[in-house]
């Protein structure tokens, strides 16, 4: 089953149809539209050109131009029959053929033209060889038809420029709706309803939203069921969730499985320059969704036209966005009577939606498509590997374990990255090694050849296996799973480090794991070689966000207190939400843990040196560890779930 959006039809219609039933199109007022007019013009053009042919090419013969010494010397030998004469131009035809100057077989009548200075006796030269002079024209000129036709040809060409010209215009009455949109719109796309539809067996990892839609469709299948009780269909969803979250496929399997007519859009695609167009294009939308009722209509990425209002982004405050807002919202409410359409929106940014697009009555529900848990990892991976070819050491569900906090769309991307992995390596099938090498891919970037001098190398094989070690030590941190000093990305060295179990609430303790492996790359090059290098940044970085968080939002500090003092994103509210002596205490709660993390770093280090040593010695002979290797070279036993926690 495709799972590919629907075209637009029409190169100006800004939405996509599916499902719609098969219905004849029709223009405005019964007249002539799309094809016929095409038709009606090529006929017309084609009915032109053979008549002109015939008239003026198939219906005279070919007169050429000769010289008048030529015609003279014709009369002279006695060859001219007749001619006819008005002013110096001469017409004539010869009693026997003679060969064409200039090419072209034989001629018999022929034009000439008698120069202004000429003094000879023509008249009696003409007289004594016997050449009639006549009163009509020897050769025949295009008569009154053929001029007629010749001078409606410009006439044609501006028709069908007004043609044209009045097809966008909606016949000089649509205004800026008409001239770039359109008066009347063309029927939607033709679909029979069942063909080519997603539905839920296409969507997988988000089953609590699923349940959240269960009764629109349910609704939009037993409508009557519902008006018995009482109940009116709900106006409109509002799909939040961050990018990738399948939040367009929710949609589409929601009209799929309940069979009705779908009409999606990009709200960027509702604004132009001219002010109006926007609220023009919306009518027509919610016409032909009235038309096809019940139906669904999805507009993605709402927030481009849904912000709130008043915000002076304009100079005038009913600009084209506002505009295209307020139709929506009066189309919503039911103003013009849309009983039977539910509008569907998917947004990224709910939180500076128009209070009056949220309202009830509006978008009746918000429903959050979050991330999906490792099962709905699994079972999305299963989906988007359905039509691979997969070697028998796959595993999905261990693949769907270290991929926590990947969207649907990541992993579609995933597995993408697998296959052609596998094309590249000319093999007949996606091996787990593949899976692997475009995890690191999409999370890391691409490997780099990068030449590095040997003491560079050693010295990232032992920052690297700081990092890992103290994974492996600290309760609190998330599980090695690769280690590797291969360059990706901006990244000299990479040690992949991803929860075993889902996390939703993260305790001081497991903090402070995290920042003790965060600094183990920079402690285990000061235990070894005494300094520290620039290869710590990302882990600064990283060390900074964890413990101002602590301090500052989550209540981890008793000289601080439990209450957020920097509340929102910290990197532009520091400094802004908080006095100034708060601010102080927080920067010196946030250096105290970062330095007590990172003596506990050393001092593990120190005493486990050993183990620091075989892990570098192994990175530097193979470049490369799975997890089962890297504990087992470190002498470790594996953490289970439960003393992790």
């Amino acid at each position: 089953m495709s799972n590919a959006a629907p075209p637009r039809k029409a190169p100006d219609q800004p939405w996509r149809a599916e499902g719609t039933p098969d219905e004849k199109r029709r223009g405005a007022g019964g007249g002539l539209r799309g094809g016929k007019w095409w038709g009606l013009l090529v006929t017309a053009v084609i009915v032109f050109l053979l008549a002109y042919v015939g008239l003026n090419y198939l219906g005279r013969g070919t007169e050429p131009t000769i010289s008048y010494t030529e015609f003279s010397r014709e009369v002279g030998a006695g060859n001219v029959a007749k001619i006819y004469s008005k002013g110096d131009a001469i017409q004539g035809q010869l009693k026997s053929p003679r060969a064409n100057p200039d090419g072209g077989g034989d001629y018999t009548k022929f034009h000439t033209q008698r120069p202004a200075f000429a003094e000879d006796k023509l008249w009696q030269d003409l007289s004594s060889h016997g050449v009639t002079v006549t009163a009509r024209p020897v050769v025949q000129e295009r008569g009154l038809l053929s001029n007629l036709l010749i001078s409606l040809i410009p006439i044609v060409l501006l028709v069908a420029v007004w043609i044209f010209i009045a097809r966008r215009v909606g016949s000089g009455l649509g205004g800026a709706g008409g001239m770039f949109g359109r008066k009347t719109p063309p029927r939607p796309v033709e679909l029979r309803p069942g063909t080519g539809r997603t539905t839920f067996a296409d969507v997988a990892g988000i089953d609590e939203v699923k349940g959240e839609l269960d009764d629109v469709v349910d609704f939009l299948k037993y409508p009557d069921t519902y008006r018995r009780m009482g109940a009116k269909l709900p106006r409109g969803v509002l799909l939040a969730g961050s990018p990738g979250t399948g939040k367009t496929l929710l949609a589409r399997a929601v009209a799929g499985e309940a069979g009705v007519p779908f009409f999606s859009a990009s709200a960027s695609e509702f604004i132009e320059m001219i002010v109006g167009v926007g609220a023009s294009r919306v009518r027509e939308l919610f016409a032909e969704a009235r038309k096809v009722a019940p139906s669904i209509i999805f507009i993605d990425e709402i927030d481009t036209i849904g912000r709130v209002r008043g915000g002076g982004a304009s100079m005038s405050g009913h600009d084209e966005r506002e505009q295209t807002l307020n139709q929506i919202l009066t189309e919503m409410d039911g103003f013009s009577g849309s009983e039977g359409v539910i509008v569907i929106a998917a947004t990224n940014r709910a939180d500076i939606l128009d209070p009056a697009l949220t309202r009830p009555g509006r978008f009746d529900r918000v429903v959050s498509v979050s991330p999906p848990d490792r099962g709905g990892r699994e079972a999305i991976l299963r989906i988007h590997t359905r039509q691979m070819p997969l070697a028998g050491d796959v595993d999905l569900a261990q693949l769907a374990r270290v991929t926590p906090g990947m969207t649907g769309a990541d992993l579609a991307n995933l597995a993408n990255e697998a296959a052609l992995l596998a094309v590249k390596a000319k093999q007949d099938r996606v091996t787990r090694a593949d899976l692997s090498e475009a995890l690191e891919k999409v999370q890391l970037g691409a490997e780099r050849t990068l030449v590095m001098p040997e003491e560079d190398r050693r010295r990232t094989a032992y920052h690297e296996s700081g990092h890992a070690l103290l994974g492996m030590l600290q309760t609190g941190a998330d599980p090695v799973r690769k280690i590797t000093i291969v360059p990706r990305g901006r990244a000299l060295g990479v040690t992949m480090s991803t929860p075993e179990v889902e996390r939703y609430a993260h305790s001081e303790g497991y903090l402070r794991g995290r920042i003790i492996g965060a600094l183990g790359g920079m402690a285990a090059e000061e235990v070894v070689y005494g300094v520290v290098t620039t290869g710590a940044e990302s882990d600064l970085e990283q060390v900074t966000n964890i413990a101002r968080g602590m301090v500052a939002r989550w209540g981890m500090s008793e000289r601080v207190g439990r209450f957020s003092a920097l509340p929102s994103d910290a990197q532009q509210a520091y400094g802004l939400s908080a006095a100034p002596q708060t601010l102080d205490v927080i920067d010196a709660e946030m250096r105290r843990i970062v330095d007590e993390c990172y003596e506990e770093a050393r001092q593990k280090l120190r005493d486990h040196r050993g183990r620091l040593d075989a892990l570098a010695h192994a990175l530097l002979e193979n470049e490369t560890l799975e997890e089962a290797d890297a504990y087992r070279i470190a002498g470790i036993t594996r953490l289970t779930k439960d003393a992790e926690a």
